[in-house]
């Protein structure tokens, strides 16, 4: 059935550019990723799950995974506070503030990891007062209290997979660890967020803001029933591209994290290092996996922007 406008359309050639549209998405992103597919083919089942389930990998999938998240995470709650300073202050410097959030999307992502590594390694700006930290009594003093702390977690059930995730002691290492990893990844993520939550506070009218205060409500009551839900749609928004964006990360990664097997090595350079191997099939299964996790994760998310947008047009 042919697809027709309900309303005339103002500029012609809709089926031109559709078929245009289609061809350049075919070319650019469709016909590369079904190589993925056609490429893992190669692979039996038995090897294709072995490759994907080894212990490495799977350390891979957790670490990739886990950051990418925590970064995102950070991304939504400081990206939405740089985009509301930006929006609703005027203050000295305000367009040098709003050029050094572009930075990361300006600067090769080589040269940022190994800035952060230069920082946060040992004897960096910041790493060095973490190692005093490390080295200090009070450490030592609080770190006997937070071992049994942590111990008791693992012993709860539905709290044990609280501990994959935080440090089994308060040594605080940032280079070569995993919280040098999502110091990496926030970084690069953190524009993102930015510049898809500034527009739509940009959009909101001061109107409703002033409509609400005179019904009486408090400053908290208005960002939570009247800003928060206008501008929720784009803040799932900037946490899915910085999430996306995370996932797909190298080059800011690769000098911090320390690559160490099992522990500090991410997907994307496990990937590269199959490749170096010549192992094509076992770099594509890899990849074919991080693929299908992150469009089901993307797609997730999506659909909560979408619940969260239709939720919004039904209460204006």
């Amino acid at each position: 059935m042919p697809i027709r406008f309900k309303h005339p359309s103002v500029l012609p050639g809709f089926g031109l550019t559709l078929g245009y549209t289609m061809f350049y998405l075919s070319i650019i992103v469709l016909i590369p990723l079904s190589a993925l597919f056609f490429k893992t083919t190669e692979m039996t089942w038995a090897e294709f799950w072995d490759t994907v389930t080894d212990p490495r990998v799977v350390a891979s999938y957790r670490l990739t995974l886990g950051a990418s998240f925590v970064a995102a995470l950070i991304n939504v709650f400081f990206g939405f506070i740089v985009a509301w300073v930006l929006v609703r202050y005027r203050f000295f410097g305000k367009r040098i503030v709003d050029a050094f959030v572009d930075l990361p999307f300006a600067l090769p992502t080589a040269v940022s990891g190994i800035a952060l590594t230069a920082i946060y390694s040992q004897n960096g700006w910041v790493g060095q007062y973490l190692e005093e930290w490390n080295a200090s009594g009070l450490r030592a003093t609080l770190d006997s209290y937070y071992i049994a702390f942590f111990q008791w977690l693992q012993g709860v059930p539905v709290l044990s997979i609280i501990t994959s995730f935080i440090p089994s002691d308060l040594e605080i290492k940032a280079a070569y660890s995993w919280l040098g990893v999502t110091i990496a990844l926030t970084f690069i993520g953190l524009p993102f967020v930015v510049r898809t939550v500034q527009p739509a506070l940009e959009e909101l009218e001061k109107e409703t803001e002033e409509a609400a205060a005179s019904l009486g409500a408090s400053r908290w009551q208005t960002f939570r029933r009247v800003i928060f839900p206008t501008v929720l749609p784009a803040t799932l928004t900037g946490f899915a591209l910085s999430f996306a964006r995370a996932i797909g990360e190298y080059g800011s990664v690769v000098f911090i994290a320390g690559n160490m097997p099992g522990k500090t090595e991410i997907t994307s350079l496990l990937i590269i290092t199959k490749l170096e191997q010549y192992d094509y099939a076992g770099a594509t299964a890899i990849a074919l996996v991080m693929l299908l996790a992150s469009f089901g994760l993307l797609l997730l998310i999506n659909m909560l922007q979408w619940w969260a947008s239709a939720k919004h047009r039904k209460t204006v």
